[in-house]
């Protein structure tokens, strides 16, 4: 092949773009915090290095040649991408500017996130916030493909390392059934009579149904929804609407059964409380927004005022 490589100094481009921009060598050594001569050595080093004139000399200053012209082109936008990166970067380190990217489910979303994202918008206007809507699996699958900061997603996640899982808030899922299946409330039910019943459950591919049908394992039973749903908001709505059983995260719930569409059936088996968790890659270093979103995050929840 044709062609040579050269190997110049690149403190060299950074002279010559400043030279080039104020078209001055005293001015520019004032800006470089340097001296005339150091600042025309080294204008003459590159010209010899490249093997061509870079600059016209006179009383009133320098000008480029038309090689400069074609230099200049080149190392103003190499120059320019680097102070971008650099402005980016003291943003960031100042939590001014920058994008975090988060896949969470619907539980983890409404039983810790959103307040949380409330209050570091609140302390962080500058930042962008990104959040994907997904199962727990897709958010594990996201992260691992660098696609997230992290994830806020619930257990159980059966991530590994280098993925690492925190623990961020408990919470207790309940059976809930709508009104023709009324004749049940007051009712203490075991799993296999709930099997009696249309049961609406996360689709199979979900952390909850692998839950779920562990529990029912437990105790010889076989979990076999009626209806499967993509999210758990989808569960409320179908409940509300008679189709059959569902377990709700109980904050989920609260309100529903506080109108009375809903009503809880007690079951004599219980159902073992999950954990709302962060999941981040312990090989992927965070950015500083994200380490304080992360804090803040694993600060424990205020109590309610008068509490």
């Amino acid at each position: 092949m044709g062609g040579y490589a050269i190997t110049i100094n690149y403190d060299y481009y950074r002279i010559f773009y400043i030279v080039a921009k104020c078209s001055n060598f005293t001015q520019a050594a004032k800006i470089l915090m340097n001296n005339q001569p150091n600042i025309t050595r080294s204008m003459n080093n590159l010209e010899q290095e490249l093997g061509c004139r870079l600059f016209v000399r006179s009383n009133r200053g320098v000008t480029l040649t038309p090689e400069g012209e074609k230099l200049f082109a080149h190392v103003s936008v190499a120059y320019e991408q680097l102070q971008l990166g650099e402005t980016e970067l003291a943003n960031d380190k100042s939590l001014q500017s920058g994008i975090i990217s988060i896949g969470a489910n619907e539980t983890a979303l409404h039983g810790i996130l959103l307040p949380k994202l409330r209050r570091f918008h609140q302390l962080y206007p500058g930042f962008r916030i990104r959040v994907a809507n997904y199962s727990t699996p897709q958010a594990v699958m996201a992260l691992e493909n660098g696609l997230l900061n992290f994830a806020v997603v619930t257990t159980p996640t059966g991530v590994r390392k280098p993925l690492r899982e925190i623990p961020l808030k408990p919470f207790r899922e309940i059976l809930v059934g709508g009104p023709e299946f009324s004749f049940l409330q007051g009712r203490t039910l075991q799993l296999e009579d709930v099997q009696k019943y249309p049961l609406i459950c996360l689709t199979s591919d979900t952390k909850t149904f692998e839950f779920y049908g562990r529990i029912f394992l437990k105790h010889g039973l076989t979990l076999c929804p009626d209806i499967e749903a993509a999210t758990t908001n989808l569960v409320l709505p179908m409940v509300k609407s008679d189709l059959g059983l569902g377990f709700l995260p109980e904050d989920l719930a609260l309100e529903a059964l506080e109108r009375g569409e809903v009503f809880q059936i007690q079951l004599a088996e219980p159902i073992p409380d999950r954990q709302i968790c962060l999941i981040k890659d312990t090989g992927q270093p965070l950015s500083i927004a994200a380490r304080e979103l992360e804090k803040l995050l694993r600060r424990p929840e205020e109590p309610p005022a008068g509490g």
